[in-house]
């Protein structure tokens, strides 16, 4: 079954609020760390930091911070592709919230299926379907102008499916429906989050400063695990990584490439008010 969508990519407002602000968005933590590899990631780091990069002469220590935030932010990337499940090259995954692409030419060079991402972006569309020509791969990669709680994909079209942290721009209900529509049976879906702990209460300060610093609403764990539930996906692993991301925020914080959104991070996941989750899920 092929379902077009005839509905606008941009169905509120608030969609256009998000995609303007991405399509303006040139922010140097996500364009200087693209440039050392030509992965363009729009997302955290994982990992233990190398320390000695603050300390470099001054000379190469732009670089070499540079060259550190890349290498998290990559860890956090291969980390989500290594939890996608059992791919083969004629597959087709989905990148949903696509940005300018790295997570999808990861995949890609990782496990050689097709990938489709979406974005409400045009410009990152743009960059991201240029980057692919570049990288020779524009027959198996390409990047879609869709929305992705409506993508108008055929039904059951998808081995796999991720968010890598595109969950806060959506509500989970529409979002869990479409991925379970795309998903064939015993397909995969994978998600690197934040959500707000329940346990600790309402979202907290920092959290509220999070939202407002990039236009999201992030959601509460237990809401995470209610939707998923209630579209047939089924978790089979869930990743805390919030210890493991902390130390990309304390580096990031004492760089040039610090954006003044830092402490509130640190301050939130310090708090216990915020987690950093890992969630995979398959379609039952």
């Amino acid at each position: 079954m092929t379902i077009t969508s005839n509905a606008p990519v941009l169905a509120s407002l608030y969609q256009q609020s998000v995609a303007d602000y991405w399509n303006a968005e040139e922010n140097p933590v996500n364009l200087r760390l693209g440039e050392v590899d030509g992965l363009y990631h729009h997302h955290y780091g994982i990992g233990e930091v190398d320390w000695s990069v603050l300390d470099a002469p001054a000379e190469s220590k732009e670089k070499r911070v540079v060259n550190e935030l890349h290498r998290l932010e990559s860890a956090q990337a291969e980390t989500l592709v290594a939890h996608l499940g059992p791919l083969r090259p004629e597959h087709r995954v989905m990148d949903a919230g696509s940005g300018r692409g790295g997570s999808s030419f990861l995949t890609n060079l990782r496990r050689g299926c097709q990938v489709d991402g979406v974005s409400i972006s045009e410009s990152q569309v743009a960059f991201a379907n240029q980057q692919a020509k570049e990288r020779g791969v524009d027959d198996k990669v390409r990047f879609h102008f869709r929305n992705m709680l409506d993508t108008g994909f055929p039904t059951g079209a998808f081995q796999a499916i991720w968010n890598n942290e595109s969950t806060m721009y959506v509500e989970l209900s529409l979002l869990f429906a479409e991925h379970a529509r795309l998903l064939g049976r015993g397909g995969r879906y994978v998600c690197i989050t934040g959500c707000y702990n329940d346990s600790y209460g309402l979202p907290s300060r920092a959290i509220s400063q999070i939202n407002a610093h990039y236009i999201c609403d992030i959601h509460s764990r237990s809401t995470y695990f209610k939707e998923l539930a209630a579209n047939r996906l089924v978790p089979v692993s869930v990743v805390d990584l919030t210890a493991a991301t902390i130390p990309y925020w304390e580096l990031r914080a004492r760089t040039h490439l610090a954006t003044g959104i830092e402490d509130a991070f640190l301050e939130a996941y310090k708090s216990g008010s915020f987690q950093y989750l890992l969630i995979a899920a398959d379609r039952v």
